[in-house]
């Protein structure tokens, strides 16, 4: 997988790589699997890692399994830009955009990865409302930037004039946003336009509709694994119902074009990227086995012809409930 995309001056495949499903689920693949599945991403061009300090408890997160990668491949460690997301306090989970929450979630996630790796990119998971925003920047900026001990600074879930505020006070190295034929709010809500403007990357999580888009989610119980999902708006039953038939039509254009329906998801991802007046967009799916690494990495070439075919089944199709529970914090 070749490409010219860079971020934090490094350059990085077009389709990047998950980390969520290796610890913040109730069974979490061995280790072992977890390795193999990782060093997959990295023989198939995955080389933009996104990961989570509350990606599971804090004896067994994101930092945690990347420590104990990079003590195992350290050779691996150059290979890829690492994102990690952080920000909340640990025991609430709600933001803590303060002095002192930037300095804890930071220094508590470079402690955690040792020395093997360093924070390429530090993202908080959502923006604190409470909290004086420019404050927050700042001592990102100060502190963490300016000595190096970070790379860059993403922001993640946030609405068009959380972008146009911090890119007054930082440089904005990505921003993170849920993007996925389920899911194209942010082509409409000036987010996609913000980053366009001031050419940030738009991160896409959960291009396969949180696992939806790849046609192995047909019941309630066909959820394994994440166990949360089942208290999500769109996997109840009435909802689950309704949006099966947006992945019906998925599954009959992949099969068409001779690929997997998430392959046709993350592609079509990439390919609104290359639209007049839009970023570049960088999908990131999870995958937890070397198998699903190698499906979700393949790059497809979507014609404009193709592209329209979807514009068309999108225009006439409405997801069915929210992306989230009411008590997760959205487009902050």
């Amino acid at each position: 997988m070749s490409s010219s995309l860079e971020l934090v001056g490094k350059k990085i495949g077009p389709i990047g790589f998950g980390l969520m499903g290796f610890t913040w689920r109730e069974s979490p693949p061995p280790q072992e699997q977890a390795f193999e599945a990782m060093r997959a991403a990295i023989a198939n061009g995955c080389t933009f890692w996104n990961g989570g300090e509350f990606y599971g408890p804090p004896e067994y997160n994101s930092n945690v399994l990347l420590e104990r990668y990079f003590e195992k491949y350290p050779e691996d460690a150059d290979k890829i830009v690492l994102s990690i997301k952080g920000g909340a306090d640990l025991k609430t989970m709600k933001p803590d955009g303060t002095p002192e929450g930037v300095r804890r979630t930071i220094d508590h996630t470079i402690k955690q990865l040792n020395g093997r790796k360093k924070l390429d990119i530090f993202e908080y998971a959502r923006r604190d409302q409470n909290a004086d925003f420019k404050l927050t920047l700042d001592t990102e900026k100060a502190e963490y930037l300016d000595t190096g001990k970070v790379g860059g600074i993403c922001l993640s879930e946030v609405r068009a004039e959380t972008i146009h505020e911090a890119v007054k006070h930082i440089k904005v190295v990505g921003v993170e946003v849920e993007l996925s034929l389920f899911q194209t709010e942010v082509l409409e809500n000036g987010v996609a336009d913000a980053c366009a403007k001031y050419n940030i990357p738009l991160i896409a999580y959960s291009p396969i509709g949180k696992g939806m888009l790849s046609g192995k989610i047909r019941t309630v119980d066909d959820i394994k694994g994440f166990e949360m999902l089942k208290h999500f708006p769109r996997f109840q039953p009435e909802n689950l119902a309704t949006n099966l038939k947006l992945v019906e039509q998925v599954e009959a254009m992949a099969k068409k074009k001779g690929c997997t329906p998430a392959q046709l998801a993350i592609n079509w991802t990439i390919a609104l990227g290359r639209r007049p007046g839009m970023p570049v967009i960088i999908p990131i799916p999870g995958a937890t086995t070397v198998e699903r690494v190698e499906e979700n990495s393949k790059l497809i070439d979507i014609t404009d012809e193709e592209m329209a075919e979807i514009d068309e089944t999108l225009k006439n199709f409405t997801t069915a409930g929210a992306r989230y529970p009411d008590h997760v914090p959205t487009d902050t």
